[in-house]
């Protein structure tokens, strides 16, 4: 298969001649890192923990951070380094885990704290230079450890302490080496993207070339490069990812671009409007819409397993974007909006973690027999990346911010068996949850937002009539990376109107309630 992500050292030159890599070793926190690092202007990429220093050499990085992680550096079995990469004078900044190893192989002694921290900490800057250039005495930090640098060797002095962390920041005397025990990358550490800052342009000089719209021109060179006068598909959902995809295809090859959306009657309210609207009236893209909400509905029909009813959405999709694909003459590629976190949670990444954790449905993406090679241009962003991408082509921007929706659309926020009445309702709903949302000034403002219809009825009073009616319940989350998720704190006065509005308004429903579950353990999802 092709893809856009074979680099070669002109591919992508200047945006990626600065690289961060990030290795790691198995920290919740490793995509936030790398994260960060982009947010300062600068490439950077997730790398397995025991990437061979020859292939650092290889890819001559401009900088390496150590990641945090779940294991004792002293455990048998913990994720080690190859520690020849401390002598090759690349400056390395180790985060938690990262600054242990560090100092341990440097003769350092690491062991179980006398106090745990969790949490925030007040930090005491006893060196404010290099990475603490510009801090205060005092700073808050998040900490999230159990075991500790105990002692230094000499080769090491202490930048920084706690109350019950003595070695809280490391520098070594001759190299560019850097730890840190507390947390830079979350927002919990208020000064931690000036750590990080420090970091990437005082230690490793770096210039910040990294930007959305040198990543735009240099995507569609080489999509031009790779399709040259070939024709390419694109399978649209009304989802960012694929609608930027599609956007950016648009600006490189023009109308050797086809769209499919299937419209499978698990959409939201309004979906396939807004995507003819964005592709045929703004885009000029050739847009195939294939109706198919009887077959779908027909596949879904008694069934209630939440697992069930994605694979056979799953099925009935492929067979539905197949028949409409075999209808256009001369399709060569298949592009698709597989993302970073994407590749690296599915063990694809040529240098990524080597575990894989899942396989994700863009990474697998519709099978091999249909015979296309694979274009996946954004598979080396994040999601914000994207919707600066999206922002940069021109997008709209309700379609570039829309928040998240599951590849198996309403047929797993409506619990139960899929009915097209059930559909109705919940898609009003759930249209008059996000206008809220979007009225009060608070749709940017948080990650997901989404109405679920619960599969109980309860008993009411509307009028004078006694009902015994559906409920619905409303889930809306905070989140950065979408792995961990806090409720929104929505103010009661909105929360009252969406009740109001919803049985006042959605036929058949008594009763709403607000979902304040966080993830963990909870999901973001029902089902």
């Amino acid at each position: 298969m092709t893809t856009l992500t074979e680099k070669t050292p002109d591919t992508r030159a200047p945006l990626e001649s600065e690289r961060i890599l990030v290795f790691d070793f198995g920290s919740q926190y490793a995509q936030l890192i790398a994260r960060r690092v982009r947010e300062q202007g600068v490439y950077c990429e997730i790398v397995r923990h025991d990437l061979p220093v020859d292939r650092v050499r290889e890819i001559n990085p401009t900088g390496i951070i150590l990641s945090g992680g779940p294991s004792s550096v002293y455990a048998s079995k913990a994720p080690q380094i190859d520690e020849a990469i401390f002598e090759i004078q690349i400056p390395i900044l180790g985060i938690c885990y990262g600054m242990q190893l560090a100092c341990k192989a440097f003769g350092g002694e690491v062991g179980g704290a006398v106090a745990r921290e969790y949490g925030r900490a007040a930090c005491r800057i006893d060196s404010r230079i290099d990475i603490f250039d510009g801090f205060p005495e005092e700073t808050e930090v998040w900490m999230s450890h159990g075991d500790q640098v105990q002692s230094i060797s000499d080769q090491f002095v202490a930048l920084a302490q706690t109350d019950t962390c003595p070695v809280a920041a490391v520098k070594h005397h001759q190299l560019p080496i850097y730890g840190l025990q507390f947390h830079p990358e979350v927002t919990h550490t208020p000064l931690g993207d000036q750590v990080l800052k420090n970091f990437l342009r005082g230690v490793c000089k770096t210039r910040s070339l990294w930007n959305m719209g040198d990543f735009a021109d240099d995507a569609i060179r080489q999509i031009r490069q790779t399709v040259g006068s070939r024709r390419v598909i694109c399978g649209l959902s009304g989802g960012v990812d694929s609608a930027v995809v599609a956007a950016l295809l648009t600006r490189a090859i023009g109308d050797q671009l086809s769209c499919i959306l299937v419209d499978n009657g698990l959409l939201r309210e309004g979906e396939v409007e807004a995507v003819q609207q964005e592709f045929t009236g703004h885009f000029k893209t050739d847009l195939h819409v294939v109706s198919a909400k009887d077959q779908f509905l027909a596949v879904l029909a008694g069934v209630d397993d939440p697992q069930e009813k994605r694979r056979r959405i799953g099925h009935q999709f492929i067979n539905c974007f197949k028949s409409e694909a075999e209808k256009i003459d001369d399709v060569h590629f298949l592009a698709q909006g597989t993302l970073y976190p994407d590749v690296i949670e599915s063990g694809a990444a040529p240098d990524g973690p080597a575990a894989t954790i899942k396989l994700h449905h863009n990474v697998g993406g519709l099978p091999e027999e249909l015979g296309f090679e694979l274009i996946e241009p954004l598979r080396d962003l994040f999601k914000d990346e994207v919707r600066r991408l999206g922002e940069n082509l021109g997008l709209a921007e309700d379609m570039v911010w829309r928040h998240p929706f599951p590849g198996p659309g309403l047929a797993v926020r409506c619990l139960g068996e899929v009915t097209d009445e059930k559909l109705v309702t919940l898609r009003q709903a759930d249209a008059i949850v996000v206008s809220e949302i979007r009225a009060a000034g608070l749709y940017r403002d948080t990650a997901q937002a989404f109405a679920v219809l619960l599969p109980v009825q309860s008993v009411g009073v509307m009028g004078d009539d006694r009902t015994y009616d559906n409920a619905i319940g409303v889930r809306c989350v905070d989140s950065e990376d979408f792995m961990t998720a806090d409720w929104t704190h929505l103010p009661y006065d909105l929360l009252a109107r969406i009740s109001n509005r919803v049985i006042n308004e959605v036929k058949g429903v008594n009763r709403v309630v607000y979902d304040i579950s966080s993830k963990p353990p909870a999901t973001i999802e029902w089902e």
